[in-house]
């Protein structure tokens, strides 16, 4: 039979227990937006083998879902306009937008859809998502880099997670092989990321 100083210690000890607990318990994925104000995503492929082509994509929206507390990511989705493709060259950039590479008017949009994530530090992890390119649906693999959680010391205040990431993909995987055959245009193209991200509850 219980007495009442052995129920006391048992309703004592869950009361602890459930007060440790809470806030684990209770941590949530949380909305962040991508800033497109603070966001680069740059491009580079190998001309004839002589020198990498730069470029980037001007116009990209997103937004994900991450627990910090846990370190998981769960979802998120990254938008390019692929006629905002910029390489500092008129000629260049129009060529890029037509059939042989983009296709930008059939394929104004290119995806990144999370799928996955795995931690691989205490700021580090790898982000598996579906690149949609071309109409085309393939899974990608990419290094990120926490490098700063924290409110904003400027401007808007709100609370911001600053990150890099970088992946490496095969163009002619999403059925882009103009100029592979020649070596006139590299196969492999090298993406990297910089971005900042606003929690929602104070984004406008």
């Amino acid at each position: 039979m219980k007495t009442f100083l052995s129920t006391a210690v048992i309703s004592t000890t869950t009361a602890v227990t459930l007060a440790l607990a809470t806030p684990a318990a209770l941590a949530e994925p949380e909305t962040y937006v991508i800033d497109d104000e603070h966001f680069s995503m740059a491009f580079e492929v190998m001309h004839i083998g002589y020198a990498p082509v730069m470029g980037m994509f001007r116009d990209v929206e997103g937004q994900f879902e991450y627990d910090e507390e846990k370190k998981q990511l769960t979802s998120g989705k990254l938008t390019f306009k692929s006629k905002s493709v910029f390489t500092n060259h008129d000629k260049r950039d129009d060529h890029l937008r037509k059939d042989d590479f983009l296709n930008s008017g059939k394929f104004p949009d290119i995806t990144f859809e999370v799928t996955g994530f795995e931690a691989t530090g205490d700021n580090t992890g790898i982000v598996t998502g579906d690149l949609t390119l071309l109409g085309q649906t393939r899974s990608v693999a990419v290094d990120v880099t926490l490098n700063e959680s924290a409110e904003y010391p400027i401007g808007h205040e709100d609370y911001t997670l600053g990150m890099t990431a970088e992946t490496t993909i095969k163009r002619s995987e999403w059925g882009m092989t103009y100029g592979i055959e020649d070596d006139l245009v590299g196969d492999q193209v090298r993406m990297r990321f910089g971005l900042e991200a606003v929690r929602d509850s104070g984004w406008p």
